[in-house]
């Protein structure tokens, strides 16, 4: 059989053995047979789109993640589901950065939002839309008022 020019072959491949797993484990998960993992992780054929949807849950990546990414384009491997890599940004000479398109698309950053900026020496900052602080807040406050009704 030809081979498939695709990138969910090398991806389940790279994804099984990331996770430590044997073909068998696979298939046992997926209730399908060790055989159909190795055509798949091949190319030699393709996993219709439950079991695609299986193992995008299995490995905790996005079904377009699992079909389309490619580790060798991108240099680094796939991400896990919620886990994003926008690239990087230069620090301007007053300290400014301009956050990438993607992030304020998909966080909702507009302009005049008030984000919270907060640090950890070993990781790093974090940005944070100052109204979500807010409910966590006062989340934490009214589970504390409950705590104290319980005592």
């Amino acid at each position: 059989m030809k081979k498939m020019n695709n990138h969910i072959g090398e991806n389940l491949l790279s994804l099984r053995k990331k996770n430590r797993l044997t073909q068998e484990a696979v298939a046992l998960k997926l209730n399908i047979s060790r055989q159909a993992v190795a055509k798949w992780e091949s190319g030699e054929s393709l996993p219709d789109i439950e079991n695609c949807s299986a193992l995008a849950e299995l490995y905790n990546v996005t079904i377009d993640d699992l079909v389309s990414y490619s580790e060798k384009e991108r240099l680094i491997p796939i991400p896990p589901k919620g886990k994003y890599l926008f690239g990087s940004v230069t620090v301007g000479d007053r300290g400014q950065i301009v956050i990438p398109k993607k992030a304020r698309e998909l966080f909702e950053f507009n302009p005049g939002d008030t984000l919270v900026v907060l640090g950890d020496e070993q990781a790093g900052i974090a940005l944070i839309k100052s109204d979500h602080i807010v409910k966590i807040l006062e989340n934490m406050r009214e589970q504390i008022k409950e705590d104290m009704k319980d005592k």
